[in-house]
């Protein structure tokens, strides 16, 4: 998943990539100017695609963003539709290709106000694109803040100005009905807030040749089956349960119902055995709800070794219920130090506050620790975006780091992250985590990646959630694996 990728839709390209493949493009023969003729044309043809003849108002900035917007006037203006340009700055200090079609355009060129929209029924927003690096300020905010006032519908270049492409933070931009980018999206595009600031996101070809695409290395995509489908583990006719992998949880008490839906999760996402080690108090909760997941009651420290000095079973987690104690903290070492797939959810997490150094050490083999931020928090460097900070906890602890929420990051320690996006505003209830970790798990059973395990797991538990709709209870998300494995089959 590097430089052959480049050519997968899901690849996410840095503001620096989309620099270099402008440099390389050019270098191979399209001149600049034609590049921003391309990119303008493109966002002419969404417009007319999705909006009938009315009165534009072009924003352009001063540098090249500015310039696909003197593209897009002259563009709309041929097609016959009524169009005015607003300029930030002034007209002579543009240069190089924007100045070249900035000289095209022959009528007026106002100056950025909110006096400019007069009585625009679309803005097209093309001041300032992914490349920005400081807040918006002056006629910009107050121009871009009436148009939302007016409820005008805003079309954006590249991205909505004042949205950083890599890290999708606001610096006081206004929300897109639509974005039209090129070549590839960036992680602002969907990294929150800027996938909601952004609207509908919309990639056009501006002619940047394949072999370019293909010669920059990408380390960071959108999550897409395409990404992991093919490394996941199918059943096979002469296989066995002992095949498709043995998972261990750890279950918690007297908080019994989160180990419960991950193990749930677990032998839905495919594990081919099931086990949930309990505290002997807990046994005849567990016992008498979990049928085909076995329960073993655990009285002494020794019956936790026991378990685990038992190779078959293949992945292993702890966290969902256990608490915060030193109990949970040796198991969690225990589980580390016999070198298998290891997740830490939830309380495994929070028993490391103020240590991750210690966590660190004890990483022998794959692990993956899935976070939301306060969990993060304990333990990693809070500073920078979530891209980064994602990125920095997987390198200071050596495990996949998946970072919860509506835009779950999944970092590798090699600098590979995963930007999710299909995950419904209903899975914010309570136990969804657990059975997230529980559908990872499954997939760790059965011997996938651990960072393809992890992008898989967060995106069946989205694609779950999806189908069922209104009124989601984590306990549902289990029973909807089945439907979401075979549409991944289909």
């Amino acid at each position: 998943m590097t430089r052959g990728s480049a050519l997968n839709p899901a690849a996410l390209m840095r503001v620096s990539d989309m620099v270099e493949a402008d440099r390389l493009t050019i270098a191979a023969g399209t001149p600049g100017v034609d590049l921003m003729h391309n990119a303008g044309a493109a966002v002419v043809r969404e417009i007319i695609r999705r909006w009938s003849v009315c009165r534009v108002c072009v924003l352009c900035g001063p540098g090249n963003n500015g310039g696909d917007g003197f593209v897009i006037a002259i563009g709309l203006a041929a097609a016959g539709w009524p169009v005015r340009i607003a300029l930030l700055g002034s007209r002579h200090r543009l240069a190089g290709d924007a100045k070249f079609h900035a000289a095209r355009w022959a009528g007026p060129v106002e100056t950025l106000a909110p006096a400019a929209l007069g009585d625009a029924q679309l803005v097209v927003d093309a001041i300032f694109g992914s490349g920005l690096s400081r807040a918006l300020d002056g006629n910009v905010v107050r121009t871009l803040a009436a148009a939302a006032q007016r409820q005008v519908p805003l079309l954006a270049v590249d991205v909505p100005s004042g949205v950083l492409g890599d890290s999708g933070e606001s610096l006081g931009a206004v929300t897109a009905e639509c974005t039209v980018t090129f070549a590839r999206k960036k992680p602002g595009h969907v990294l929150l807030p800027g996938r909601d600031l952004c609207g509908d996101v919309v990639v056009a070809d501006i002619g940047t040749p394949s072999s370019v695409l293909d010669g920059i290395a990408i380390d960071t995509w959108e999550n897409h089956p395409a990404l992991w489908r093919g490394d996941m583990p199918r059943p096979q006719t002469s296989g066995n349960k002992y095949s498709r992998g043995h998972a261990l949880l750890c279950g918690g008490y007297p908080m019994t119902g989160a180990t419960r839906m991950a193990a749930r999760a677990a032998a839905r996402a495919g594990a081919g055995l099931t086990s949930v080690a309990v505290p002997e108090v807990a046994l005849p909760i567990y016992a008498g709800a979990l049928t085909s997941i076995m329960v073993h009651p655990i009285s002494r420290p020794e019956d936790f070794a026991h378990l685990l000095a038992d190779a078959r079973y293949t992945a292993l987690l702890i966290g969902p219920g256990a608490g915060v104690s030193e109990t949970t903290r040796a198991r969690a070492l225990a589980m580390l130090g016999t070198r298998r797939a290891v997740l830490l959810d939830a309380d495994a997490i929070s028993v490391f506050a103020g240590r991750p150094a210690a966590l660190a050490e004890a990483i022998k083999g794959p692990c993956i620790l899935t976070p939301h931020e306060g969990e993060f928090a304990r333990l990693f460097d809070t500073t920078g975006d979530k891209l980064t900070r994602a990125r920095g906890g997987s390198q200071a602890s050596g495990a996949i780091i998946v970072l919860k929420g509506a835009d779950t990051v999944i970092a590798a320690p090699d600098g590979r992250t995963i930007i999710n996006t299909n995950a419904p505003a209903s899975l914010a209830t309570a136990g969804s985590g657990d059975v997230l970790g529980g559908i990872i798990l499954g997939l760790l059973a059965q011997g996938m990646d651990a960072f393809l395990a992890a992008a898989a797991g967060v995106w069946m538990h989205g694609a779950a959630a999806a189908a069922f709709g209104p009124g989601l209870l984590a306990e549902d998300l289990p029973d909807l694996l089945p439907g979401v494995l075979r549409q991944l089959d289909s």
